[in-house]
């Protein structure tokens, strides 16, 4: 993309962030619109939204080369796997695929703290 500034320091993570932010709040809609018995799923939902909002906190972080982009990328990385863990346990589609991208990030995320 020319003329768009990017962070190249962070911009895997970033990405990687925004990705799952977006994946992160079409699961929890879809697990509330499409599952069966919500209640049987109430975490994965909970979950997908603490996720997304730790994703958007921290691309925001790194984006402004925040000194806590550590420490935020680090929390966002465990949230990432628990969300991931959680979502893993249902057989929607979109859980999967939510999943799948929350592992993503975590790898990104870890990277920026090693």
């Amino acid at each position: 993309m020319s003329g768009v500034l990017q962070n190249t320091k962070y911009q895997n993570a970033i990405d990687a962030c925004n990705s799952c932010f977006e994946a992160c709040e079409y699961c929890s809609t879809e697990c509330c619109l499409r599952a069966e018995d919500v209640k049987t799923i109430v975490r994965c939902i909970q979950l997908c939204r603490d996720c997304s909002d730790m994703c958007s906190l921290c691309s925001h972080f790194m984006s402004r080369v925040s000194e806590f982009s550590n420490k935020t990328s680090e929390l966002c990385a465990d949230i990432c796997d628990e969300c991931a863990n959680e979502c893993e346990k249902f057989d929607m589609d979109m859980c999967k695929e939510c999943a799948n991208t929350c592992r993503a990030c975590a790898k990104e995320c870890r990277k920026v703290v090693t």
